[in-house]
């Protein structure tokens, strides 16, 4: 009896070790910028000048351009903050990004059209997700792996310059 609950209590220890968390905890140079370019599917966490990481990215279903309006499948371009986390993102994990701006509002109006929202950094595909490249509503995405990274270095408040 005494081996069993010495095994039980094994297996359990085991078990709980192999179970890796979606939170991660980052002690580095803070993240005062996010870059984003799209053409070359990049994006660049910097500390001032310094750059700190990159990561290959895929886009809206039609990249190319500023997103003018809700549905157009397009990621904006411009000036941003982060400005929100979702922990229970159904994309893995998800940083939100401030679209719409005023500009941003105006354009979309000045079309007659809603200018969308709800635009995040967020992890990989889900499953039924389109295989294509550039396969978000206009989100930018990473693996879970590295939306795992992202997550624990930006934070609330950090600018993010999205070029075309």
């Amino acid at each position: 009896m005494r081996i069993f609950k010495i095994l039980i209590l094994i297996t359990v220890v085991a078990t709980l070790g192999a179970c890796t968390s979606k939170f991660k905890t980052y002690n580095g140079p803070e993240v005062t910028r996010v870059l984003i370019f799209k053409e070359q599917r990049k994006l660049y966490l910097m500390n001032g000048d310094n750059y700190l990481r990159a990561y290959d990215i895929e886009l809206g279903f039609a990249p190319a351009g500023h997103k003018e309006f809700e549905g157009d499948g397009r990621t904006p371009e411009g000036e941003y903050t982060i400005d929100r986390r979702n922990p229970n993102s159904a994309f893995y994990l998800s940083i939100g990004i401030s679209y719409p701006n005023a500009n941003d509002r105006a354009a979309a109006r000045a079309l007659g059209k809603s200018p969308g929202g709800d635009i995040f950094i967020h992890g990989g595909r889900r499953p039924g997700d389109p295989k294509r490249p550039d396969w978000t509503a206009g989100c930018i995405s990473v693996s879970n792996k590295q939306m795992r990274d992202i997550y624990a270095m930006v934070n609330d408040g950090t600018s993010i310059s999205i070029f075309p």
